[in-house]
This record gives C-alpha cells, sequence and structure tokens, in this order.
C-alpha cells in the first residue's frame, strides 16, 4: 500500500495552489501567526574539541544546556563537515531532481508508523468514526492531532545494521546510499558520545543511559523537505512535540529559518548555525532522569518564498524495552515521577493519538 502522489506537499505547491487545503490549516490556537516569534542570542553552543582538556567544563556546560533548553548545539563535533554539506545536498537533490513518478517508487506504507521510504504524513490516520451530526461544522470538529504537516521527508532505517537495507534507499544521486550509510556511521558514534556526556553531568555513570536501555540503540535517519507554502501563517511544517526517543542530531539548511523550541512559555526562532549540529533530548531521556532533564518541546513553521530542508538522526531504545527513571537518582525525597513505560508501546500511543506538545509524557507523571 503507498500513498497517492497528489497527497505530496510538493505536488501541491507544483502545482501552483494560492491557498492551502483545508485538511493543512491549525486551528487559531496552533497557528504560528505574526508577529515573528523572538529569535535567541543566548542558545547554548558546547565546543566538543575541549572535552579532552576539560572535561568537567564541556560536561558543565552541557547539564546547563540541558537543565534550561532541553537542547544545544555542539561544533568541532568529529563529524566531518563535508558530509554535513554532501548529505543536505544529495538531499535536496532527492527532493527537487527526481520526478514525482520516481519519487514514488521509495513510498512509505503509510498505514505503519515510522515506515522507511518517502512520505508525508507523520501520524498514523484516524480510526474511523461515526458521521457527525448535521448541526456540526467538520473542521471546527477535527481534532488537531490530525491536521496535516507541511512537509514531505525519506525515512531511512540505519542503525542496528540488521534494520540497514540500502535498496531501498534513492538510487539517484549515484552516491546517496553511500553517503547516507557513512552519515549514520558518524551519527551514531557522536549519540553515543553525547549521551555518555549527559549521562555523567546529571550524576550518573558515562554508560547508564545506554544501560538504561539496554545497550542497543536503533536509528533512523529521516530528511524533512518543506517546500514554499502560499499562507505561512495558517500552517506548520512540523507540529508541536517532543521527540519519543533518547537523543537528536538535527542540521538543516544554513540560510533558512524554521525550527522553533518552545521555553518559557513562548516560540523561540533558532538561527541555523553553519555545520553545528542541534541536539535535541527526548522522551526517554527525561524519564531516565525522573524529569531532571526535560526533552526539548519543538516545531517547524513555513515560508512562503523559499523551501527549506533539515535531517534529523533519531536514536532510541528498542522497542522491547522497558524505560523507568534512573534508580540512581531516586531518593526518599526524590521518589520516581514517572510510571515505567514500554517503549513500543509508547511509540504506538504517539503515533495513533498524536503528540500535541508532550501529552504522552505527561501521562506517565505519577506527581
Amino acid at each position: 500500500m503507498v500513498e497517492e502522489g497528489s497527497g505530496r506537499v510538493q505536488s501541491l505547491v507544483e502545482a501552483g495552489i494560492s491557498q492551502v487545503p483545508p485538511q493543512y490549516i491549525q486551528p487559531p490556537e496552533s497557528r504560528p501567526g505574526p508577529p515573528q516569534a523572538p529569535h535567541s542570542s543566548e542558545f547554548p553552543c558546547i565546543d566538543l574539541s575541549e572535552t579532552d582538556r576539560d572535561r568537567d567544563r564541556v560536561r558543565e556546560a552541557i547539564g546547563k544546556a540541558c537543565l534550561e533548553w532541553g537542547a544545544f548545539h555542539v561544533t568541532n563535533h568529529g563529524v566531518p563537515v563535508g558530509l554535513l554539506d554532501r548529505i543536505r545536498s544529495l538531499s535536496h537533490s532527492f527532493f527537487e531532481d527526481l520526478s514525482l513518478p520516481e519519487k514514488l517508487n521509495y513510498a512509505c506504507d503509510p498505514s505503519s508508523p515510522a515506515s522507511q521510504g518517502y512520505g508525508t504524513r507523520m501520524l498514523l490516520p484516524p480510526s474511523p468514526s461515526p458521521s457527525p451530526s448535521p448541526s456540526q461544522d467538520n473542521h471546527n470538529n477535527q481534532d488537531d492531532t490530525f491536521v496535516l504537516d507541511w512537509r514531505d521527508y525519506f525515512d531511512h532505517h540505519t542503525l542496528p545494521l540488521s534494520r540497514r537495507d540500502p535498496s531501498r534507499w534513492p538510487h539517484y544521486p549515484p552516491s546517496y546510499r553511500e553517503v547516507v550509510a557513512q552519515y549514520s556511521d558518524e551519527m551514531g558514534e557522536l549519540a553515543r558520545r553525547l549521551m555518555g556526556l549527559i549521562s555523567e553531568s546529571v550524576g550518573m555513570g558515562i554508560s547508564r543511559i545506554e544501560d538504561a536501555v539496554g545497550g542497543e540503540i536503533y536509528q533512523n535517519v529521516t530528511v524533512s523537505y518543506y517546500p514554499p507554502c502560499p499562507q505561512p501563517d495558517l500552517t506548520l511544517g512540523l507540529q508541536s512535540h517532543s521527540d519519543m526517543g533518547l537523543i537528536t542530531l538535527l542540521i538543516q539548511d544554513d540560510d533558512v529559518e524554521g525550527l522553533q523550541l518552545f521555553k518559557d512559555n513562548q516560540w523561540v526562532t533558532l538561527h541555523p548555525l553553519p555545520h553545528a549540529i542541534l541536539v535535541l533530548l527526548s522522551d526517554q531521556i527525561e524519564i531516565i532522569t525522573n524529569g531532571k532533564y526535560r526533552s526539548a518541546q519543538h516545531r517547524a513553521i513555513t515560508n512562503s518564498h523559499r523551501p527549506r530542508l533539515s535531517v534529523a538522526t533519531f536514536h532510541d531504545p528498542p522497542k522491547t524495552t522497558t524505560i523507568s527513571p534512573a534508580p540512581d537518582l531516586l531518593t526518599p525525597s526524590s521518589p520516581p515521577r514517572y510510571r515505567p513505560v514500554n517503549y513500543g508501546h509508547y511509540v504506538s500511543s504517539w503515533y495513533s493519538k498524536g503528540p500535541k506538545g508532550k501529552r504522552n509524557l505527561d501521562a506517565l507523571l505519577l506527581i
């Protein structure tokens, strides 16, 4: 089963639409709208090249960023900057140089959450429900969970290696598969390094976060393509959410803004930082640290004049793992704040109910 090509956002834009179709219109309370959110001039940026010389200082900086933002940029991270440029260039080429029929050769299964391939819908379609009464207005009664995002994407299953099947990735441009595989390996190494520093920064052993999920990390590399939108004040490229897993590493176009973080009850637009990698804490880190570190709530806005591209690399526990607060951080005065949860069940709930901010995580709160 594959999605119809007419459902792709890019195909709508190329058809010359001047108004956003109703299924992409956010309810008023979720729209970005004017005025533009403030830009952050204080967002943390951490130089990882200092780790060997002054690990304590780097660890302290990461802890402060995790406490205050749940996110931070890293520079001198060890991932070749040419590789960052290459994966963005090849991703732009896939979306902009291939025809729609060529891209549809790699279409994902929209009935399965996070299925590999080329798609547009993040969430599972809502289950059939009784028809509304004649007095009901369909749009006003629509749960904003299922308003569609203004983006297309390609999701690659990359780690562990038993999941990696490059034959399901684009054959064009010619080096695409090789570059994605190399990018996956580099990001996997960086994620483990960062999880060690995060674990230490909260007062645990360097391997404690990885140990909490059994030592095996699942990785997906998702390229998101946000076409220009004729009415950006009505849509979102990606609705408000926090990521489900452990840690997300994200790069984006250097010259097109669009990512916003929710901090201090307002949306803050982040400046892209050339060749930096954005680190986003995800929900299972919040559970493992018993809420000392919060996952980053974020969204993507659109614009009317330029496409925007991002590459997000998700690092998650196995779905069979049960996640709970780390015993290292629990005391009589600091009891568990979250009930244990099977990660596979958590993922299913996220995709079927929708994130709606952080409601799936909030449902696990005990106190």
